[in-house]
């Protein structure tokens, strides 16, 4: 995506290229646009999956994966996942790929500690489902390793995070290595996540990456020419708000998001998932864009299916009050039409209080407490 200070997804067969470039193990796999194309990848590849090619989650539930017997099932199952949207987004691209025995499947990432200012490694026992549900579910068996950034991944910690998630002899080494080198790719490409998930065992012990994911800084971008985004999946509204340089990602939930700074969102995400809700967006105003709450707030708004808004904002660079007359002018021109509850702090927020709640919006000072109320207003409309 191009708006500033946002991340930029790559495609599960573009973050796999990378994977290979760097030695990381991956299937045998080719991209296709065509139902013929992928009756020709099957046949070379076989026995094979077919895999939608979305910059979302969630393409297994939605159908988006197929596993073909033969190439006439390939090419008609082509056929359906071309003509097939995933949460908005329509597929344009399938990944071909051989199919893989799985003898056991594993959880491994890297991203960035918001509270911490630095990488932690994300690492399970248990691959194949949402991380979030790995460390609600089994939370005694994710690895959370905060990491210096100036010491690294060295290989002797790699080791001992291969070890802890259960790999011996042959797959020790592997994932020992794959770690290292998760890590390298990480700080090379200025990543926010990489993430392998499943990174499964093959019965001859070999470990491949079964699944690939990726976000890079696109401040960074500049760095890196060779990856270059396509933005024909964008939905209108993720088109719209690019026009005003914000930052902002469609979900399938039914609570509008809106927070200053990507940190905070992600921790506002959490909060809610939490207490049970489901985000409806991921929309920053951030240090450059807080003065645009007002359109913030009616992007947010357009998004089918919110019931409840939640607004969290921290002031700092951002300050709380300019954000709050944002969002006060839009309720006083008689625009909000869903209830709204906002968490408020730091630089300004004492006015900002002030100005939302003259316009009768509920506001607290703990997120935790604001994002609990929000899911129970939600979960009240269902």
């Amino acid at each position: 995506m191009e708006f500033r200070g946002w991340k930029m997804r790559l495609y599960e067969f573009e973050a796999k290229e990378i994977f290979k470039k760097h030695q990381i193990p991956v299937p045998e796999g080719q991209v296709v646009e065509s139902p013929e194309e992928a009756r020709e990848a099957f046949l070379r590849l076989k026995p094979a999956v077919i895999k939608s090619q979305v910059l979302i989650g969630g393409r297994g539930k939605a159908g988006g994966i197929k596993f073909p017997e033969d190439e006439v099932q390939a090419q008609r199952f082509a056929e359906e996942l071309l003509s097939l949207s995933v949460r908005g987004y329509r597929v344009r691209k399938l990944l071909i790929e051989r199919r893989i025995p799985i003898e056991k499947e594993l959880y491994s990432g890297i991203t960035i500690d918001r509270s911490e200012g630095r990488p932690v490694l994300l690492a399970s026992a248990r691959g194949g489902i949402e991380v979030e549900e790995i460390a609600r579910e089994y939370p005694q068996e994710m690895i959370q390793e905060g990491l210096n950034i100036q010491e690294g991944l060295p290989s002797y910690k790699s080791r001992e995070f291969a070890r802890r998630v259960g790999l011996r002899g042959k797959g020790l080494i592997e994932g020992a290595k794959i770690f290292s080198t998760l890590y390298q790719i990480f700080t090379r490409y200025d990543a926010e996540i990489v993430e392998i998930n499943p990174l499964v065992k093959s019965f001859n012990e070999d470990l491949i990456a079964l699944d690939a994911k990726m976000n890079i800084d696109e401040e960074a971008l500049w760095k890196h020419p060779e990856i270059r985004q396509e933005d024909e999946f964008l939905s209108d509204l993720e088109r719209e708000a690019r026009k005003s340089n914000l930052g902002y990602v469609e979900m399938d939930g039914n609570i509008g998001v809106i927070g200053n700074g990507a940190g905070l969102n992600m921790t506002t995400l959490d909060i809610l998932r939490y207490y049970g809700g489901e985000p409806a967006n991921f929309l920053e105003v951030s240090g450059r864009t807080y003065m645009l709450a007002e359109k913030a707030i009616e992007l947010v708004l357009k998004r089918p299916g919110v019931k409840v808004v939640f607004g969290n904002f921290f002031g700092s660079i951002s300050r709380c009050d300019v954000i709050a007359e944002g969002l006060a002018k839009f309720i006083r021109d008689g625009k909000l039409t869903k209830p709204m509850i906002v968490s408020m702090r730091g630089n300004g927020a004492e006015e900002g209080k002030r100005i939302l709640r003259e316009v009768k919006v509920e506001v607290y000072e703990d997120d935790q407490e604001a994002g609990k109320r929000v899911v129970e207003l939600a979960k009240s409309f269902v």
